[in-house]
C-alpha cells in the first residue's frame, strides 16, 4: 500500500485509497483496509495495488512548524475539525493530533521544541495541550493517544462523519472511514454511529454550532438522535453546554441556532426561563410577540455587526436604506466598535456572544410584568429591571464570572433608556441633556456602547417594515451622540476629572464621613459634566449651597 504523489483533481477518487489492478481502478474506500476488502469481494484472484489519490493541501506556516519538530519514528495524525477546515480552505483556530500512544510526552516534547507553554489536559486519556502565543493569538495543539486500540476505532468513536478524518502529516494521506470528506462535499452533518448523540449529549449543540458556521443542513436521522438525547442534555456539565452555547451566540446565523435547539426539544433543559416568552402579545408599536421579537432583536443585531458596522463595510454596496443610514450615522465608529468588541471580559468567551445572551434576556420578565390599561394597552413595566435579575440568576448557573454577569445585568436593567432618549427627541425635538448623557455612561460604563447597539436592534426588531427612515434617522442621531461624547470628549461629559475629593471636602466644609459627602461628589460631577462647575472653587461653593439647602429643609 502507498500514496500516491502525484495530484488527481479532476478524479473522482481525489482523497480516497484505490485498490488498482494492471493500472486500473477496482475499488476504492476511506482507508486502505476499506479499499482491499472492496476489491477482495470482486476480484478475489487478484492482488491490487493500494493508492491513495492525493489532494493539494494548503499547509499554514503553524502547522509546517509543527510538522518539522514532530518526534522522529512517531506515527502523528492531524484529527477532527482540523482535516475538515483543510478541505475546506477554512482556517482552523486549534489543532487536534492523535498517536498510537505517549499523546502527553509527545505535547510535551513539541512544546519544548517549539519553546511554547506545556499543560497536562487529560492523564486518564493520555492527552497533552501545547499552548503557542503569537501576537498575542492563542493557539492550541492537543495530543492525544487513540480512543481504542487503532486510529479507525478512534475516528469511529467521534461525534460527526465530516470531523472523522485524519491526515497522516508526513505524506498527507487521509484516513477517511466513514466517508466524511463526501459529507463534507455534500455540506451533511451526519452523527458517526446510533450512539454519537446519547454518548454525549453536547453534541447537539456542537451540531447546530456546525450547521450554521458552515452551512450544512443535519441529516434526517441525525436530527432524530439529536430530539432523542435532548433530555440528557443535563448530565453534561455545565461549562461544556455553557461554552457551546456561547460559540453558537458568537457565531453566524444564532437567531436560526437558538430556533433549531427549541425545536430539538433542547432549549427547554438549557434556558427554560426564554419560553415563557412565546405567544405573550404585545401592543403597538410592536409586530410580533415576546418570543418572536426576541429573535428578531437578535437577527437584527447580527446584520447589525456583520454589515455597515463592519471594518470592511461598502456603503455603495449595500441595498438596505437603513444599514445605509448606519454608516452614514456612526460608521466612523467602526474601529472604536471593533476594538469594543475585541477586549472580553473573560478570554474564554468573546464579547460579542455576551451581548447576544443578553438581547435573548433583555424582555425575559414581560411576560411575569404583563398589564392591560383601561384602554386595551398591553404594558410591561419594571420588565427591565426584573428581568436584569433573571439574566444575572441564568449568568451564574451557567458559572461566567462576575464581570460578565455584571455587565449583563446593567446591559438588560438599562436597555429602556436609549428609547426614551430617541423618543423625546422625535417627538419633541429635545436631545439628551449634558447630565443626561453623563448619567447613562455613569450607570452603564462600557456596557453604554453595548446598550446603544442593541437599542437599534431592539428598534428594528420593533417595527420590521413598519419603521420609518424619520424614527431610524433620530435613533441614528442619539447613538451618534452618545458614541461621540464617549470615544470623542470622554474627560468633558462622561467622565469629567475630579475637581475635590472626598478627605478635601469634608476639611474645607468639616463634614463627618457618611453619604453626605458621597452625594455631594456626585452632584459636584453632574454639574461639571453639565458645564456649571469647571473648577474647584466653584465645587466648594456649589457643596455649600447644597448643604445650605439641605440644612434650610431639614
Amino acid at each position: 500500500m502507498k500514496e500516491q504523489n502525484n495530484t488527481h483533481l479532476n478524479s473522482p477518487y481525489a482523497g480516497r485509497w484505490v485498490a488498482l489492478v494492471r493500472g486500473r481502478v477496482v475499488a476504492q474506500g476511506g482507508t486502505p483496509e476499506q479499499a482491499l476488502r472492496a476489491s477482495r469481494s470482486s476480484r478475489y484472484k487478484e492482488r491490487p495495488e493500494i493508492r491513495f489519490m492525493s489532494v493539494p493541501f494548503n499547509f499554514s506556516p503553524l502547522l509546517k512548524k509543527i510538522i518539522n519538530v514532530l518526534p522522529a519514528n512517531t506515527e502523528v495524525y492531524l484529527v477532527g475539525g482540523a482535516v475538515r477546515d483543510l478541505l475546506t480552505n477554512r482556517p482552523s483556530p486549534d489543532l487536534d493530533f492523535a498517536v498510537p500512544s505517549n499523546g502527553i510526552s509527545t505535547a510535551r516534547a513539541v512544546a519544548n521544541a517549539l519553546q511554547a507553554d506545556f499543560m497536562t489536559l487529560d492523564s486518564e486519556r493520555d492527552a497533552g495541550r501545547v499552548i503557542m502565543i503569537e501576537d498575542g493569538i492563542y493557539t492550541y495543539l492537543d495530543f492525544a493517544a487513540y480512543r481504542g486500540a487503532t486510529l479507525e476505532d478512534d475516528l469511529r468513536d467521534r461525534d460527526f462523519t465530516i470531523n472523522a478524518l485524519a491526515l497522516n502529516v508526513r505524506d498527507t494521506t487521509i484516513i477517511d472511514p466513514l466517508n466524511g470528506a463526501a459529507d463534507i462535499r455534500a455540506k451533511v452533518i451526519r452523527a458517526c454511529s446510533p450512539d454519537s448523540l446519547s454518548n454525549d449529549p453536547v453534541r447537539i449543540l456542537r451540531a447546530v454550532r456546525q450547521a450554521a458556521a458552515f452551512g450544512f443542513t443535519i441529516d434526517s436521522f441525525t436530527r432524530e438522535l439529536m430530539k432523542q438525547a435532548a433530555n440528557q442534555i443535563n448530565n453534561v456539565s455545565i461549562e461544556r453546554v455553557r461554552d457551546e452555547v456561547f460559540k453558537i451566540l458568537g457565531g453566524p446565523k444564532p437567531s436560526a441556532s437558538i430556533r433549531a435547539l427549541d425545536m430539538l426539544g433542547v432549549l427547554r433543559h438549557l434556558m427554560p426561563e426564554l419560553l415563557k416568552m412565546k405567544g405573550v402579545a404585545q401592543s403597538n408599536p410592536h409586530i410580533h410577540e415576546v418570543w418572536t421579537h426576541t429573535l428578531a432583536v437578535v437577527d437584527q443585531l447580527d446584520n447589525l455587526l456583520t454589515s455597515s458596522l463592519r471594518l470592511d463595510f461598502d456603503p455603495e454596496k449595500t441595498s438596505d436604506m437603513f444599514m445605509g443610514l448606519v454608516s452614514l450615522k456612526i460608521g466612523r465608529y467602526r474601529e472604536q466598535i471593533a476594538r469594543h468588541f475585541a477586549s472580553p471580559l473573560n478570554p474564554s468567551r468573546s464579547h460579542r456572544s455576551l451581548l447576544f445572551f443578553a438581547a435573548l434576556y433583555h424582555d425575559v420578565c414581560k411576560p411575569d410584568t404583563k398589564t392591560i390599561d383601561e384602554t386595551g394597552r398591553i404594558r410591561f413595566f419594571d420588565h427591565d429591571i426584573k428581568g436584569a435579575e433573571i439574566a444575572a440568576e441564568r449568568a451564574r448557573a451557567f458559572n461566567l464570572s462576575n464581570g460578565e454577569v455584571e455587565r449583563l445585568h446593567t446591559i438588560v436593567r438599562h436597555h429602556m433608556r436609549f428609547h426614551f432618549f430617541a423618543d423625546r427627541l422625535e417627538r419633541e425635538g429635545q436631545p439628551p441633556s449634558r447630565k443626561a448623557v453623563y448619567r447613562f455612561f455613569r450607570d452603564s460604563g462600557a456596557a453604554g456602547v453595548d446598550l446603544i447597539l442593541l437599542a437599534l436592534a431592539d428598534l428594528r426588531g420593533t417595527k420590521g417594515n413598519e419603521l420609518t427612515q424619520v424614527t431610524w434617522t433620530a435613533y441614528l442621531d442619539i447613538a451618534r451622540l452618545l458614541l461621540e461624547n464617549y470615544w470623542e470628549r470622554p474627560e468633558e461629559i462622561v467622565n469629567p476629572p475630579r475637581l475635590i475629593n472626598g478627605n478635601e471636602l469634608m476639611q474645607e466644609l468639616d463634614l463627618k464621613p457618611g453619604k453626605t459627602v458621597g452625594e455631594l461628589l456626585e452632584l459636584i460631577r453632574e454639574n461639571q459634566a453639565a458645564g456649571k462647575i469647571t473648577d474647584r472653587e466653584q465645587a466648594l461653593a456649589f457643596a455649600r449651597e447644597e448643604l445650605a439647602k439641605g440644612s434650610s429643609q431639614s
